[in-house]
């Protein structure tokens, strides 16, 4: 229990105020994004307070990242848009549960380092469209109800009053740390424009007006799907999405807030921790999530470090559901929709335009792809998947020009191809044009010095150049292969014969072999 309390409260890092401030701050973020994500998704408002409250105390205690923020997430709400308009609510609370099951056997595989085959341009463009969405998001709430029942922008005072309220929010949010850091600036932002709003009698959007966010406790409840093979079918392409995009966010996020605190925190324990909470969210009537790119930031901007930030994040959105949803309806759109701005200005890596004529294109072109992708389909785990693939493929390509082989003939005749460079698929084509069987002498060697055999094609090419010269009466002999080609070529023994050179330094033969 003793080390329990430690690992939530850390008293040498930080302040138990600055962490419950910080929390509260975040809660109040925490009801306009969770009740927006669930129009999106097409369930009660309810439903995605309850998943910010279970996912966000879950994930704070057991997670890999303290400091980082978890709930309801518009990743996860646009995936079952179509699973709850074709077969309702329940089948979403089953998949929330599959997708919990998947996030947990990710963890237990200690896949979650899998993470780090992300290159930088990826992270970079990752942020920079997710910045980018965060701020586009908002302008929602600078329309109104028209005539014909749309949404049509907003004119006059109401226009106004928004814009007014909007930039004060901003202003103190920026400017107030330069004074005092007792207390968040985010809080104080929206605490301000609260009561000005209140007491000024302006007439401007507050949370309210999205939905009423009043409820009791989440209740256990089994979904109700008949157990058999066609649910799991219909359920399992959706899980299998929501755990990919949940898992890749949420990993993502983590090394964001792992950059910004300099610290590192557990990416298969943060996978499992997300699968536990989306597993307890969908028996308790929720949607899905993971980690909040937004949130996490405010949290950590705020001075949270720690898990109490997140676990007071999660009970004070409790709170307001059960004790203070009036007041909390009075909070004006305004403030929060300031908070968002001043997230995705700082989400926004600036620094990674500085640096287009500093890297190669190739990464420029990856960056700009990722935030691309992430814009326009706000579809975060396609985006990162489409921009390693990419990066990939590139560094394959660039890799492929590298293979090189300088020629020499000794005193006896024999002629030496010593190469240069990884053999691969990509550079199988550019190492077979190297050699000049009809003209070579009877015996050549090629020596791997200062290459490596890396995969199958690598194999299949050398086997090719073999043969070319078996069918001419000619022997090739290997040289300073290193162990892991020699083990490539050990398991492929059966269907690829090559000759080890007999005075090989890197391995003890007994005479001349074939494997």
């Amino acid at each position: 229990m003793t080390q329990l309390f430690y690992s939530l409260f850390r008293p040498k890092q930080s302040t138990l105020k600055d962490e419950a401030l910080s929390g509260l701050t975040v809660a109040l973020a925490l009801v306009p994004e969770a009740v927006a994500f669930s129009l999106i998704a097409g369930v009660s408002p309810l439903v995605g307070l309850y998943t910010a409250f279970i996912i966000g105390l879950i994930t704070s205690i057991m997670g890999g990242r303290p400091g980082m923020i978890s709930g309801a997430t518009g990743a996860i709400a646009v995936v079952v848009v179509a699973l709850i308009a074709e077969h309702g609510v329940e089948y979403l609370f089953a998949a929330v549960v599959l997708m919990g099951l998947i996030q947990i056997l990710v963890g237990a595989l200690k896949l979650g380092k899998l993470i780090r085959l992300v290159p930088h341009p990826v992270m970079f463009g990752f942020v920079n469209g997710l910045a980018i969405i965060i701020f586009m998001s908002q302008f929602d709430q600078f329309k109104m109800a028209g005539q014909d029942g749309g949404l049509t922008w907003m004119t006059g005072s109401p226009l106004y009053y928004m814009l007014g309220l909007v930039i004060l929010t901003m202003v103190i949010i920026k400017f107030l740390p330069k004074l005092t850091t007792a207390v968040p600036s985010a809080l104080v932002a929206i605490l301000v424009v609260t009561l000005i709003v209140i007491f000024g009698g302006l007439d401007t959007r507050t949370v309210g007006d999205l939905a009423s966010i009043s409820g009791g406790l989440p209740e256990f409840h089994l979904p109700l799907v008949p157990l058999n093979w066609e649910t799991l079918m219909i359920i399992l392409p959706y899980s299998a999405i929501m755990a990919g995009v949940g898992l890749i966010e949420s990993l993502l996020t983590l090394t964001l807030v792992d950059e910004i605190t300099e610290t590192r925190g557990s990416g298969n324990k943060e996978c499992v921790a997300q699968g536990v909470a989306n597993l307890t969210t969908g028996f308790f009537g929720g949607m899905g999530g993971c980690a909040m790119i937004g949130q996490s930031l405010i949290n950590v901007n705020a001075g949270g470090r720690n898990r109490i930030s997140g676990i007071v994040a999660a009970l004070g959105l409790l709170t307001f559901i059960l004790f203070f949803s009036n007041y909390i309806e009075m909070v004006p759109m305004a403030a929060l929709v300031g908070l968002m701005f001043m997230v995705a200005i700082g989400t926004f890596e600036w620094a990674s335009l500085k640096v287009f004529r500093k890297v190669p294109k190739s990464d420029v072109l990856v960056m700009i792809l990722v935030t691309l992708i992430t814009v326009f389909l706000h579809n975060l785990a396609l985006a990162v998947l489409v921009g390693v693939i990419v990066a990939a493929l590139v560094f394959a390509w660039e890799n492929s020009k590298m293979i090189r082989a300088r020629k020499r003939t000794d005193e006896h005749g024999v002629k030496h191809y010593e190469i240069y460079g990884p053999l691969f698929f990509a550079s199988s084509t550019t190492f077979s044009e190297k050699f000049d069987p009809l003209n070579d002498p009877d015996e050549i060697i090629i020596d791997f010095m200062e290459s490596r055999i890396v995969d199958h094609s690598g194999l299949e090419a050398v086997h090719k150049i073999t043969e070319r010269y078996q069918k001419l009466g000619k022997i090739v002999y290997i040289r300073h292969l290193n162990n892991s080609s020699k083990a490539l070529l050990e398991k492929a023994s059966k269907i690829i014969h090559v000759n080890y050179k007999e005075d090989d330094p890197a391995f003890v033969l007994a005479g001349k072999q074939t494997v």
